[in-house]
């Protein structure tokens, strides 16, 4: 997909007025890079949520989930690299006074030279910025910007400060009492979801009685107190990470790397998403932890994006966790008499932003014009077993004991899948309301219903339109959506 900002813009306006997605505290003017997931976002990402835990726990034997607290004792983070290593280079345009994240400053000034033709400029621009960050030579990279003349986009001057580095966790005292050492209430709010499940090996490996190789996933949320949070939900300083964790034998760790690049790439593809759609993006810069690190990138609106990151930890994690704790974070193998400290793969995706994945991929605009009549609609083409609302029941008219059958089927229905009941206005109103947040089917209960208890069901993607009868609906939907 082309950078579409037009299509992204109107994914984004179709979730305020749909009742997916809004800004956050917005009778106050809203908080930047935070938004609240209405009726149906909450929903979708639930069904998202919901697929994903039943592939990792359910699916994998040998994986099980556990829910972690947000708040950790604070040397959690220090074991973890994160209070001396998780930052971002900034700059300030000393004019403006507005901050940047280096690499997102440099990013927009390429592809202001690929519109103007400059391709291979913005190739070796971006190539030279990856090198400098790899090295972590910050003065180089002032002088990269320097020397390319690049601008605010607000003050339109190359007045910078120098780059330096800024930490991305939100800290907050811990307890009612205050100490004269600040430092002694401090604690974060979890950056990441990894490190619950790292300070949780032992108890989950014992009392699960679980053997090498094994995983621990967890789903929740996480901060970060981003430079520059934009793109709607895809950069976001409150989110929602979808995490696990492999425990394996130090040595094997090559062989479950492919093996979860593999299979995390055939879950996205599950998802009724084709394969063009995704690349592998393998990590020039490695993260302290990691001795192999790769990214599934999507082709959003807004161009190849990640969504999901593969690494190979090493036994970084649980090595700090020893050392910092005074506790062995070591498993006994009996297949080699030998204790070790496990390697570690981790796949960690993020679910606000699988949601937007799933929205942009979703999201179609049709001409349905005919010579006769213009017409169009928007529709969400959400896999059904994703999306929002499974059925729509439609009563042709308030009265004549329709909406009685109505309910009746609405009652058969509901305790399986998610349904909605609608009287009011035309049926073809209703239709394009039901196209527009992505409800793959639709039924009609009509007086023939009266007569021989057959109903007309409408599908979403062709709007083909056929009678079945009633008792047949709750089966033909659950075939669809498991």
């Amino acid at each position: 997909m082309a950078n579409d900002t037009n299509t992204f813009q109107a994914i984004i306006s179709h979730c305020k007025e749909y009742g997916f997605i809004f800004p956050s505290s917005e009778i106050y003017d809203g908080l930047a890079a935070v938004y609240d997931y209405g009726q149906w976002g909450s929903e979708l990402k639930r069904n998202i949520r919901d697929y994903w835990w039943k592939s990792m726990t359910q699916m994998h034997e040998n994986i099980v989930g556990i829910d972690a607290a947000i708040f950790m004792h604070p040397t959690t983070w220090k074991a973890s690299g994160h209070v001396d290593n998780f930052s971002d280079p900034m700059i300030d345009n000393k004019d403006s006074k507005k901050r940047y994240r280096v690499d997102h400053l440099i990013e927009a000034h390429a592809e202001e030279l690929k519109a103007k033709g400059d391709t291979a400029g913005a190739d070796a621009l971006i190539a030279e910025m990856r090198k400098l960050e790899a090295a972590d030579d910050y003065a180089g990279l002032k002088t990269l910007i320097d020397e390319k003349k690049i601008k605010c986009a607000v003050s339109g001057t190359v007045n910078w400060t120098d780059v330096r580095q800024f930490n991305l966790m939100f800290s907050t005292e811990f307890g009612a009492v205050s100490s004269e050492n600040e430092e002694d209430n401090k604690v974060y709010l979890r950056p990441e979801t990894a490190q619950g499940i790292f300070v949780n090996f032992l108890n989950v490996q014992k009392t699960g009685r679980m053997k090498i190789p094994f995983g621990i996933a967890q789903v929740g949320k996480a901060f970060r107190n981003e430079i520059v949070a934009r793109q709607f939900i895809f950069r976001m300083r409150e989110f929602e990470q979808m995490e696990m964790q492999f425990f394996i034998k130090p040595g094997t760790q090559k062989e479950w790397y492919e093996y979860w690049k593999e299979a995390r790439m055939k879950w996205h593809q599950s998802l009724g998403i084709p394969a063009e759609k995704y690349r592998f993006h393998d990590h020039v810069k490695l993260a302290h932890y990691a001795d192999a690190a790769c990214d599934i990138e999507f082709d959003f609106p807004i161009g190849f994006k990640e969504v999901e990151g593969i690494h190979s930890r090493t036994d970084f994690d649980l090595r700090n966790h020893q050392e910092y704790s005074k506790k062995k974070m070591q498993y006994f193998d009996t297949e080699i008499n030998q204790n070790y400290i496990p390697y570690v793969i981790e796949t960690s995706i993020g679910l606000d932003r699988s949601v937007m994945m799933v929205l942009s991929h979703a999201y179609t605009e049709e001409d349905l014009s005919t010579p006769e009549k213009a017409d169009s609609r928007v529709v969400l083409k959400f896999p059904a077993k994703l999306a929002p609302i499974k059925l729509a029941v439609f009563p042709l008219t308030k009265k004549d004991g329709l909406p009685e059958l109505a309910r009746e089927l609405m009652d058969a229905c509901k305790p399986h899948f998610k349904c909605f009941y609608e009287e009011k206005d035309a049926i073809g109103k209703r239709y394009r309301r039901q196209d527009a947040i992505g409800t793959p089917f639709c039924v009609t209960v009509d007086h023939q219903t009266k007569e021989d208890r057959t109903v007309t069901i409408r599908f979403r993607d062709s709007m083909e339109q056929k009678r079945v009868h009633m008792d047949e609906v709750k089966t033909l939907i659950l075939a669809e959506i498991f």
